[in-house]
């Protein structure tokens, strides 16, 4: 067996996990972030992707971002439904943005993407997206 071969056996991506500072306002809070498997990359591709009547293809960048951020941010989970409620919202996307600027959020997304293996800016997977 090869060394890559077993380095490949004993470290599964399936649970990769890293602590994460989104912003200086959050410096104290680390964000535990887990990464995407290839499959969910692309099915939030596909939710964030619509095709005009024109066949214009439009990438929904806040879409990706919230299925991202929702589904791979461990702690705090904005799915709580406790939290959701104490909170004041009625879904996880109203507690996102009630909990977080448009820039932490952002910035939450990169450092999901970048865990999962994509190391480029958001902006060029948008253009990925808009090109596939």
């Amino acid at each position: 067996m090869s060394n890559l071969m077993q380095f490949l056996i004993d470290n599964p991506v399936d649970n990769l996990t890293d602590e994460v500072i989104v912003s200086a306002r959050l410096a104290k809070f680390p964000f535990k972030i887990k990464g995407m498997t290839g499959p969910e990359f692309s099915e939030y591709q596909k939710l964030s992707t619509k095709i005009s009547r024109h066949k214009k293809v439009e990438f929904d960048s806040k879409t990706f971002n919230e299925l991202v951020v929702l589904n791979h941010t461990l702690e705090p989970n904005f799915r709580d439904a406790e939290s959701i409620k104490k909170a004041g919202c009625q879904t996880p996307e109203q507690f996102l943005y009630k909990s977080l600027l448009a820039g932490e959020i952002n910035e939450l997304a990169q450092q999901i993407t970048a865990l999962s293996g994509f190391d480029k800016d958001i902006e060029d997977t948008v253009e990925e997206a808009k090109n596939s």
